[in-house]
């Protein structure tokens, strides 16, 4: 059995390259190889957000947290909540964030492909984010 303590790893802000806004990342796992699965609490204040990117392997999310949206390349905004649990596939260009008004965090998981568990591509304009989720 391996135990990672709460706290035994420093919180990082999340890049300015990858994220607009303020982002925390705090690292919960990432084992050597063999191993290939990383998760960390990902928590967005509101009007933050990742640039769009797809994950070779696919991510899971799950909401503990506040109020997000996320959205699928060519799909609506979709509103997320605690307890929500979002799957995205390999290779599905996709962004997630807080709300303009709401912060949201989330725990993300995925598995690395030749080290390589995240591509990240170009920033979610203004434009884009404040178009807002569609009713539901």
């Amino acid at each position: 059995m391996y135990l990672k303590r709460a706290g035994s790893q420093p919180s990082q802000q999340g890049p300015a390259g990858y994220f607009t806004g303020i982002v925390r990342i705090d690292p919960l796992d990432a084992l050597p190889a063999p191993a290939r699965v990383s998760c960390a609490a990902v928590t967005f204040e509101p009007g933050a957000r990742s640039a769009w990117h797809t994950h070779p392997l696919g991510q899971t999310l799950i909401v503990t947290a506040g109020c997000g949206w996320t959205q699928c390349e060519g799909g609506p905004i979709v509103e997320i909540r605690p307890g929500d649990v979002i799957s995205c596939a390999p290779g599905h260009k996709h962004w997630h964030g807080a709300t303009p008004t709401t912060a949201m965090t989330h725990i993300a998981v995925q598995e690395a492909l030749d080290g390589v568990a995240v591509n990240w591509l170009e920033q979610v304009t203004d434009e884009e984010y404040l178009v807002g989720p569609t009713a539901d």
